[in-house]
């Protein structure tokens, strides 16, 4: 079926003079996780991972993507003579040197620039033109080859109330401008889904675990209008959009009104815009570029009442978790059979059962031994592997509550461990807690803390490639920046009210993986007379496995910060269990 789908794209690439095609994972709107209209990459190649980008030329076909899927594309692609190319590896070529050294001068790459960022397009586009080979930004024949494709979503949308957003729409719109003229401009258009449905407080469910809706904004001095399809309205949402002073139009009229309107100096930030978008702008106003767009920044940094309600939710999805835990804990003594997909329907049952429950905020990872070490690893019913009385379990989940979203990874003992889990299991914790232990000057950026996660496992040689934290939207995309804490320099620093993850892992291909994830709120730490000092308020409220620990490695630090974190989730977790749950976590502290 690939093979098939490949060569009908070289059939649509030949008819058009086109020798190469690049595909991304992504969509109009710049997301990572995206409507099933746009995922093309996936339908062209079978592989589902959120991040990746395949490369077709005339004979060859390769998907890159990076180390969180390397061992699920290589299953996923075994046998469609989709070739998997590892990103970041020294061995590996970016996407346009592997294409370059394939072409030839007055060669022809095509990408369809509707769902290319602007960042991204703009630079394949100045590479090829050195190269001299010639780039057609518009090449899309996926609606004539794609037969059952899938219409673009048109669910209908509704309000958050300020009872959990904290801020009514019209007062975020009058900071953005604010911000929009300090920067020297009169005017912002926004794709980026999660950006729209902040600043307008609006949520839906056009993708799966991100609760956004298909829509584009402009805002300006004159007038802030959102483009969204009409049968995605309610009465309610009319009403409410009206109030705040939005103007609605339909999804597709966008380009109509850059075309017509008046809006001066646009504000936009490339890489949260599509590259079609992009170029309509370009024809009639003048750009200002950002690398981060001003309303990122305020989405980021949580009010008051955002906080709050992260908080409450971080305590009904402990109590869930604890309830899942103890489940599994009595299913496995009593030797019923529990399997990775078991753990998988039985989470979102707990957190169902709680106040303000939406969804979950991304597909739970359950890898039981070997496919631990599977960085995001789903289990399907090919693969799903029985939970048995030894080794470990890792369980890395969240779930979306309308006063916020979850993040939480466990690793856990299902039975007896070798004393190289527990050593390297006790190395992962250490690290985990000498992150959350940080203090650190304002202005400070995430690869500048990195190290303090990865510390014990550098001292044995070891490392894992992904982040160590992402920030976290409030009833949003469970991933969301600008802030991140990982090696790769990022200049976005950590500010107060920002919440990032802590998730520092270790993966031993074949046998076993680990990670621990706490969600960490930026607070105020002191302010001294060098300047003003933050620290972390760890939010999740979940139990930290004891029997994996070898203590001989723990200093006293860390055993203090266990025991007060554990005293914590008892003390916020226990008045919602029962009395035989609470004396199991007695037990697991």
């Amino acid at each position: 079926m690939i093979n098939h789908r490949i060569q009908q794209l070289r059939e649509a690439m030949q008819a058009e003079n086109v020798q190469a095609c690049i595909i991304p994972a992504t969509d109009p709107h710049t997301g990572e996780y995206i409507p099933d209209h746009w995922k093309t990459r996936q339908w062209i190649s079978g592989f589902t991972g959120s991040a990746g980008t395949i490369l077709i030329t005339l004979d060859k076909a390769g998907l890159y993507t990076d180390s969180r899927y390397f061992l699920q594309a290589e299953e996923q692609l075994r046998g469609t003579g989709v070739e998997l190319f590892k990103m970041g590896l020294p061995e590996t070529p970016s996407p346009e040197v592997r294409l370059s050294g394939e072409l030839s001068s007055g060669d022809t790459v095509g990408f369809e620039g509707a769902v290319y960022t602007a960042s991204d397009a703009l630079a394949l586009i100045s590479y090829f033109d050195k190269q001299n080979i010639k780039v057609k930004s518009d090449f899309a024949p996926y609606d004539r080859i794609w037969k059952d494709r899938p219409a673009i979503p048109s669910n209908q949308v509704f309000i958050l109330p300020e009872q959990f957003s904290g801020e009514s729409a019209s007062s975020k719109i009058k900071r953005l401008l604010k911000e929009l003229r300090n920067q020297g401009s009169d005017a912002t258009v926004l794709a980026s889904l999660d950006t729209i449905a902040w600043l307008f407080n609006l949520r839906g469910n056009d993708i799966e675990y991100n609760p956004v809706a298909v829509c584009y904004a402009i805002i300006s001095e004159k007038e802030t209008v959102l483009f969204i399809q009409p049968q995605k309205l309610t009465p309610e949402g009319i009403e409410y959009f009206q109030k705040e002073g939005i103007v609605l139009a339909e999804y597709e009229k966008i380009y109509d009104y850059l075309a017509h309107s008046k809006l001066g100096k646009v504000l936009i930030a490339p890489n949260k815009i599509n590259y079609h978008l992009y170029t309509n702008i370009a024809k009639n106003f003048k750009i200002v570029e950002v690398n981060v767009h001003p309303v990122d920044y305020l989405k980021s940094i949580k009010n008051k009442t955002e906080i709050e309600g992260i908080r409450n939710a971080m305590q009904r999805d402990g109590v869930a978790l604890v309830k899942f835990l103890f489940w599994l804990d009595k299913q496995l003594n009593e030797k019923q059979t529990v399997t990775e997909l078991d753990i998988s329907e039985q989470l979102k049952r707990f957190r169902s059962e709680q106040d303000y429950f939406f969804s979950e905020s991304f597909e739970t990872i359950a890898g039981y031994g070997p496919h631990g070490a599977i960085v995001h690893y789903i289990a399907t019913s090919a693969t799903n592997a029985e939970i048995r009385r030894e080794g470990i379990l890792l369980i890395d989940s969240g779930a979306q509550y309308f006063d916020g979203t979850t993040d939480v990874t466990r690793t856990v003992s299902v039975g007896p461990v070798s004393d190289e889990m527990k050593k390297d299991y006790t190395h992962i914790l250490k690290g985990n807690i000498c992150l959350s232990n940080a203090k650190f000057p304002k202005g400070t950026v995430g690869m500048q803390l990195d190290v303090l996660a990865r510390q014990f496992i550098w001292k044995e040689g070891q490392n894992f490639l992904h982040g160590t934290g992402h920030g976290v939207g409030h009833f949003l995309n469970v991933h969301e920046g600008p802030q991140s804490i990982r090696m790769n320099y990022n200049p976005n620093p950590l500010q107060q009210g920002m919440i990032t993850s802590n998730e520092p892992g270790l993966y031993k291909t074949g046998k076993y993986g680990i990670r621990i994830e706490n969600l960490l709120l930026t607070v105020p730490y002191k302010t001294t007379d060098f300047g003003e000092y933050y620290a972390f308020e760890t939010l999740t409220l979940c139990p930290i496995d004891t029997n994996l620990i070898d203590w001989s490695l723990m200093s006293q630090e860390d055993i203090q910060w266990l025991k007060d974190y554990h005293q914590k989730v008892y003390e916020k977790l226990s008045p919602f269990l029962s009395a035989e749950e609470k004396e199991w976590l007695k037990k697991k502290m």
